[in-house]
Formats: structure tokens, sequence, C-alpha cells
């Protein structure tokens, strides 16, 4: 009984401690997201974008961001089975956006 109630105690403290011990992914807008890898080609910047626990793609006119950067968006159009040429790449997803803005930490 003695060598059970050490453990029974961690696990009931670990229980009580793990909502506050695990943060959740930060999560914004729709049309907002922390930018994870760059692609550039001649016209357009690929942006791989997450929020929350979605990741996706936006292309917008050339645009200089770097990875870490707080996007914001205005989307023009998705298309889905995207390909590419000059990145010779099919994308399952991209939103074509007409605008990008790097939000200012505050």
């Amino acid at each position: 009984m003695f060598k059970t109630l050490p453990i029974a105690i961690l696990i009931a403290s670990l229980t009580w401690l793990a909502p506050s011990a695990v943060h959740a992914e930060e999560t914004y807008p729709d049309n907002e997201g922390i930018v994870s890898s760059v692609i550039d080609t001649d016209s357009y910047t690929y942006m791989e974008l997450e929020n929350g626990d979605k990741k996706f793609w936006i292309a917008a006119p050339s645009t200089k961001v770097a990875k870490g950067d707080h996007i914001r968006f205005v989307e023009n159009m998705r298309m889905r089975n995207f390909t590419s040429k000059a990145l010779n790449r099919t994308f399952y997803e991209v939103i074509f956006v007409t605008s990008t803005q790097v939000k200012v930490k505050q």
C-alpha cells in the first residue's frame, strides 16, 4: 500500500497540472497565420502558414517575409491541386491573395 500511494499521488498531481502545463497552440482569424516556410519565384512568394493546428499555403505577389512573421492577408481565390510550373510542384490547395501585411508584435 505504501509503494502505490506515492505513485497514485504523482498521477493525480500530473493530471491536475496537465491543462496548465500544456498550452494550446495560438489561433488567429482565418486570414492570418505564422510563416513556417517561404518559397520565392519571379512573380510570387509562396508562404506556408500555421494557424492553431492548421497549416496551409498562400501565394502572394512577391513579398519580403521571414519565418516566424505573423501575416494577415486578403484572399482572392483558392485553387486545389494547383501546379506551379516555376516550382515544378503541385500544392493540394493554395490560397491566392491580393495583399499581405506583416503584423507588428506588440
